[in-house]
């Protein structure tokens, strides 16, 4: 059997794979906040609309 990393020095082997677990976490959280917003405002009309008339009866169709 040829020793690996993995097999020959384990603790160096978590701590590295650890590191890179914390690296790839940030770089996503960083790309992921730094994404431009979207401008669509619809979602906030609609949910304006349910707010102004929560508790009113509903209309007859």
């Amino acid at each position: 059997m040829i020793p690996s990393f993995h097999n020959v020095d384990r603790p160096t082997h978590r701590r590295v794979m650890a590191v890179g677990l914390v690296l790839c976490v940030a770089f996503i959280a960083i790309s992921f906040s730094l994404r431009p917003q979207p401008a669509d405002d619809r979602v906030l009309v609609k949910a304006d609309r349910l707010v102004r008339t929560a508790g009113e009866p509903s209309r007859a169709k």
